[in-house]
């Protein structure tokens, strides 16, 4: 049977609970140990497929097709974990089946209620992973005393019961703050926040303390003593410069022996393996120089919308020895010909998913930048299809061409819907989800990249590329260089008379490691730093002529 850790917040949210599960599962996978991860989150939503990215992120996706929390990718790039469909619950997917159930008489007259119905289902999935891994860490969203919480907060206290004490612990990410007017750590948000935990039931066995700087041992004994918690078991989760440096950190602190002790796993655990993890932050903090790359998108006020792109870009740059600077730019406001001087600084431009009309024609603009001037390119999703649009217009002569997601009147559909959606109105679970296979074409970009003709990456899109374009578009000079084994969906589109001009349909984000960069964005920033390398050099050059 797994044992089981349930993480929990309290005080205020972002404190990052998610990267603190991930982080415990790096541990034990250094251990010897198998580890899956679950999010519970407790909006009524039946998953964050129809969310807005400025309130809730971007949207992970799992091989399965699930439409998750981002925290999941967290899980995935710091662990070996695969997850699916079964690693993210909602409120919304529990009354789901609920309600379903009722409907259809599954409860034979009983009164359906918050306790057992609803917490027994909680269990339920949580209980699913059982055989999934040594240890099964679940996180709960939200903060502890929220109404919305409640029903999850009672589910793992039940759980708890069941399992026992040695099959499962409690750990609790709470705030330290620094008041600088005092010059002083404050433990009362962590004791309040954790009499709340108490009081429904929960007595945590480790709290995690999110604070500026170190805990002194005076603090973290004061924390203990108040929260009857062993002081071995408080631990500081200092701010740091990268994220990956936090399973580093929790092991300074022995967060993996105090795990091992309470679930009585010691006796079957390896020493402890970070080697591999410790030289890429090593890298990640000495770089051997930097690239700077201009992010062209229409959700740039909000860094969460693009966040496996981001760590996607920067496992790239660690895979050349590099920094990855990334620079976010609004769409809706490039303009033709004002973006050229604008996009001049970045050594490479990405475009990546999105949907809707808006900055669209921005996203044309510094593609035919890039096209144009001889930069590196790369679409993602969105950015494959606005690429596209791009040719057909500016190269091909079809200068009404469009996607019917933006114009449905288009003379020129070299996007279209789906076909499968084709009269399909509901927004929810109705795109191409999860992961598909892609055949590559010989000789491509893409095929030097993965090094490999069959490929599988995973997808979220409701529009594809036209192949009755195919030909027009192959005679100006693109080529198709991914497609699905049946011939059905084009995957990757290039120009092959471009240094570097490659659009995908799918998400390679998602798939990408710090400690296993995606062949794409390796070969990306590979072609970026080319690049910055001959402005380098054109740049002396012109110093040269000019002194002389």
């Amino acid at each position: 049977m797994a044992k089981y850790i349930f993480v929990t917040g309290g005080v205020v949210s972002s404190l990052g609970k998610g990267i603190a599960a991930a982080s415990i599962g790096c541990l034990l996978e250094s251990r010897g140990f198998t580890v899956t991860l679950q999010k519970m989150d407790p909006y009524l939503n039946v998953d964050p497929g129809t969310m807005s990215p400025f309130q809730h992120g971007e949207v992970f996706v799992t091989d399965d097709g699930a439409e998750t929390d981002l925290d999941l990718g967290h899980y995935e790039r710091f662990t070996h974990a695969k997850l699916s469909q079964r690693n993210n619950l909602t409120s919304g997917r529990v009354y789901e089946q609920i309600i379903f159930r009722e409907r259809r008489g599954d409860y034979l007259g009983k009164t359906v209620q918050v306790i057992p119905h609803v917490t027994d289902e909680i269990k339920t999935w949580a209980r699913r992973l059982n055989e999934e891994a040594d240890v099964v860490i679940v996180e709960i969203g939200g903060t502890v005393g929220d109404i919305e919480s409640l029903p999850f907060m009672e589910a793992i206290r039940q759980l708890r019961q069941e399992l026992g004490r040695r099959n499962s612990m409690h750990v609790h990410v709470t705030l330290v703050p620094y008041i600088a007017a005092a010059g002083e750590l404050k433990t009362k948000p962590t004791q309040h926040s954790v009499k709340e935990l108490r009081a429904i039931g929960i007595q945590p066995d480790m709290l995690i303390c999110r604070a500026e700087r170190p805990l002194p041992d005076e603090v973290k004994a004061k924390i203990a003593l108040f929260c009857d918690v062993a002081k071995e078991a408080v631990i500081t989760a200092k701010d740091v410069e990268s994220v990956y440096e936090v399973p580093l950190v929790f092991a300074e602190q022995a967060v993996d022996e105090a795990v091992l002790e309470l679930l009585e796993l010691r006796d079957r655990a390896r020493p402890r393996n970070l080697g591999r993890w410790m030289d890429m932050v090593r890298r990640l903090k000495n770089p051997q120089g930097e690239v700077h790359i201009g992010l062209v998108g229409k959700y740039v006020e909000y860094e969460d919308s693009y966040k496996s792109l981001n760590e996607a870009l920067l496992h790239g740059g660690l895979a050349h020895e590099r920094r990855t600077r990334i620079t976010w730019i609004d769409a809706e406001r490039l303009s033709w010909p004002g973006c050229v001087e604008q996009l001049q600084p970045y050594d490479a431009i990405l475009v990546p998913g999105g949907f809707g009309k808006r900055g669209v024609g921005g996203m044309i603009h510094a593609i035919r930048y890039a096209r144009e001037y001889k930069v590196p390119y790369f679409g993602i999703c969105l950015g494959m299809q606005t690429m596209v649009i791009e040719f057909a217009r500016n190269v091909c002569g079809l200068k009404e061409a469009d996607s019917t997601e933006f114009n449905p009147a288009t003379p020129h559909r070299v996007i279209y819907k789906l076909r499968e959606l084709k009269g399909v109105d509901e927004l929810g679970g109705t795109m191409r989800l999860g992961a598909y296979p892609c055949r590559l074409t010989e000789g491509s970009l893409a095929h030097r990249a993965y090094g490999m003709t069959e490929i599988s990456e995973r997808h979220r899109h409701r529009y594809e590329f036209n192949r009755e374009y195919e030909e027009i578009l192959a005679r100006h000079g693109m080529r198709i260089a991914g497609q699905t084994p049946d011939g059905t969906y084009v995957e990757i589109c290039e120009i092959p008379d471009h240094p570097w001009f490659l659009g995908c349909q799918f998400h390679p984000e998602f798939k990408s490691k710090p400690l296993e960069p995606h062949p794409l964005f390796k070969a990306f920033i590979g072609a970026a730093l080319e690049h910055r390398r001959r402005r380098i050099e054109a740049a002396e050059g012109v110093r040269e002529e000019t002194s002389a």
